[in-house]
């Protein structure tokens, strides 16, 4: 992660096939989300419409160049952290994604909260900090999501990362739906 400056840490993506029960959570966890992600698309008149399926999310990545898969697993030590960012790898993206919380905070770790920012129109982002325990599946936007204004939803862009580990180490399994540019 240092080298591109994306924080302090190590991160390892899956290559296709994917382990079979990591396939299975995001094959399982994906027609749950595609109806929010079509609300929320719906919401704030973006003419986008995400597939119930996963495998048809991932055969328009497929046809898009997306074909590398964006399963990833993240190791923090003292010291690690995850800069701010958004995970968009090409024109295709899903716009939820989730993380699975694989030790405990406070036992395994100190630190290492997740942290989200967002954008506040006009105004400085807010911060909002989560400390999930092993066996935690937090969902959360890739990108944008929608809030209700005086005139109708609009768009209110987050971002998301970790604070630092101050011991320990911190492991999670990141499942991001859409495929990136190989």
């Amino acid at each position: 992660m240092e080298r591109y400056r994306f924080g302090l840490g190590e991160y390892k993506y899956f290559n296709y096939p994917l382990p079979d029960i990591i396939q299975q959570i995001r094959t399982n966890i994906y027609p749950h989300l595609a109806p929010i992600a079509n609300t929320w698309f719906r919401a704030l008149n973006v003419d986008k419409q995400f597939p119930l399926e996963h495998g048809e999310l991932l055969r328009q990545c497929r046809q898009n160049g997306q074909q590398k898969a964006t399963v990833l697993i993240l190791k923090y030590g003292k010291g690690g952290f995850n800069a701010l960012h958004q995970d968009l790898y090409g024109d295709i993206y899903f716009p939820v994604q989730a993380v699975l919380f694989l030790n405990e905070p406070g036992k395994d770790f100190t630190g290492g909260e997740f942290v989200l920012t967002q954008q506040i129109p006009r105004a400085q982002s807010k911060a909002i900090a989560l400390t999930p325990k092993k066996g935690d599946l937090l969902i959360f936007t890739t990108n944008f999501r929608p809030e209700k204004g005086i005139k109708g939803y609009y768009r209110v862009y987050m971002k998301h990362g970790v604070s630092e580990v101050r011991t320990g180490e911190r492991y999670t399994l990141g499942i991001i739906f859409h495929d990136a540019i190989s």
